[in-house]
């Protein structure tokens, strides 16, 4: 009767993949920021 008590959540795993998660999207966040600043520059020296 002891085995039929499975745990359905591992919350060590789970906040590992939050926190993966966390800084892949602060990752694209700054990658999009660094384009779009980059990409007026370019404009600016091109006229």
């Amino acid at each position: 009767m002891k085995n039929l008590i499975l745990p359905l959540v591992n919350w060590g795993m789970g906040a590992i993949i939050i926190g993966i998660f966390a800084v892949v999207c602060i990752v694209m966040v700054a990658v999009v920021y660094h384009l779009a600043n980059s990409d007026k520059k370019g404009d600016k020296s091109q006229s």
